[in-house]
């Protein structure tokens, strides 16, 4: 596995990799979910393809009040898995090299990053936005692989490549989970053992939630409503949203007519945890 580091560096090698080349973006302390996602390019790029992953740390999707600064950076760890799962490249620059100290070009997502997440973390999807096509201008993917886990960057991610026409397919992988169905996260390593204990309160609750939608239950607010109960039986859980919307659009939903995405964000202690479950 080639490591590189700098941008100019990574632009100069992508014309001589061979096609397709596929990539999983990451912003590092890689778990099960990440290597799926690198198994998953594996086998999109066959045998004469190309795997690239990135691992940045990328500040500009980070509030002043989040967790840049205690963000898990286990590099060593990182690239010895990458090397496991027969990455080809790993792009790993620096914030120096990835931002110009004077930069003053954004982007600006102003439709499907105002509700959900976006609602409480503003400005973050336009971090991601900004990252994300740097690193397809950079590495110049046919495929990007993302996890559906965070569903609202991958319908926000969607929308900009549609938008700006990026030539890019964008390949989504189903959430990768733990056996008691907590959504595998970095974050999870931030939870007490007692609140790790709460977490799969989430799972559930989409679970049973889905029974009630196969069952005729029409209503979404009488399912919220519900829903909210049912995660707030677990002790430690502080729910920062409880929603249904269009999978599309991310417009909140009256009627629980199938396709609909479940959605949650939820505090335990200072974690933010979040899931969903689409429901076709």
């Amino acid at each position: 596995m080639r490591i590189v580091r700098e941008p100019l560096k990574i632009q100069k090698l992508v014309s001589k990799l061979s096609r397709p080349v596929v990539l999983v973006p990451t912003m590092g302390a890689l778990h099960e979910g990440h290597l799926a996602l690198v198994r998953r390019a594996r086998k999109l790029a066959r045998t004469k393809g190309t795997v690239i992953a990135s691992l940045f740390v990328n500040p500009t999707q980070f509030a002043p009040n989040e967790d840049l600064e205690r963000y898990p950076r286990p590099f060593e760890r990182d690239s010895s898995l990458l090397r496991k799962e027969t990455c080809d490249v790993l792009f790993a620059p620096v914030t120096a090299d990835m931002y110009y100290p004077d930069r003053s070009i954004s982007l600006i997502e102003t439709r499907l990053s105002q509700v959900m997440c976006g609602a409480s973390r503003h400005g973050h999807f336009d971090g991601v936005c900004l990252v994300v096509s740097k690193l397809f201008n950079l590495v110049q993917p046919d495929i990007a692989v993302f996890g559906e886990k965070d569903f609202q960057q991958l319908a926000i991610l969607r929308r900009m490549v549609r938008d700006l026409n990026f030539p890019v397919v964008l390949e989504a992988h189903p959430t990768v989970r733990e056996p008691d169905g907590l959504a595998m996260s970095s974050r999870n390593s931030y939870l007490t053992k007692q609140e790790r204990g709460q977490a799969p309160i989430i799972h559930q609750t989409f679970s049973l939630a889905e029974a009630k939608v196969r069952a005729g239950m029409a209503s979404s607010a009488k399912l919220i409503s519900w829903m909210k109960q049912k995660i707030q039986s677990a002790p430690l859980a502080k729910i920062d949203y409880v929603t249904v919307v269009d999978p599309t659009s991310l417009e909140p939903l009256t009627q629980l007519k199938p396709p609909l995405l479940l959605a949650a964000a939820v505090f335990f202690g200072k974690t933010r945890l979040i899931d969903n479950r689409l429901i076709q």
